[in-house]
């Protein structure tokens, strides 16, 4: 039954948003069986970039655990339009990638990263419960902050 879903957000407070068309030569997601990869997200809030600079400099850990969390909406925008706008297909998140943009010795991107799923867990329970990693680098595209990907099972 379609729906479940969109009205635990609503009782979250959670507003999904639209799915943002793709910045280069790519798509937003595959699907293959009942996999969909969804492209690197980054914080992009009313189809403005946000959260530009390095974790650890320009902003803190718990900043940082913020725009994983915008990243993760907008991975979240993309799952559904795979889903043809019903989230209740998902069967489960499988994995995320996180990666954040930080100084050198900065070493809490896991905690950064919990930002996306602490979500995933927010919204789908125990179905949001995923393998990740979180790796810290030098430089993102258009130096956002974090950048995080995924892949979901879905029926």
């Amino acid at each position: 039954m379609a729906g479940k879903i969109d009205a635990h957000l609503a009782k979250l407070g959670i507003e999904i948003p639209a799915a943002t068309a793709p910045a280069a030569n790519y798509v937003p997601y595959v699907k293959t069986g009942n996999l969909v990869f969804v492209s690197g997200q980054v914080p992009f809030v009313d189809g403005k970039l946000t959260y530009q600079g390095k974790v650890g400099k320009d902003f803190t850990t718990e900043e940082g655990m913020a725009c994983a969390r915008v990243c993760a909406l907008n991975i979240l925008s993309q799952v559904k339009d795979a889903c043809g706008g019903d989230l209740d297909k998902v069967v489960r998140c499988v994995k995320l990638s996180g990666f954040v943009n930080c100084t050198d010795g900065f070493g809490e991107q896991p905690k950064v990263v919990n930002g996306a799923s602490d979500l995933m867990v927010e919204v789908f329970g125990d179905k949001g419960r995923h393998a990740r990693f979180a790796v810290g680098t030098n430089a993102l595209p258009m130096n956002v902050a974090v950048e995080v990907d995924a892949v979901f099972e879905i029926s």
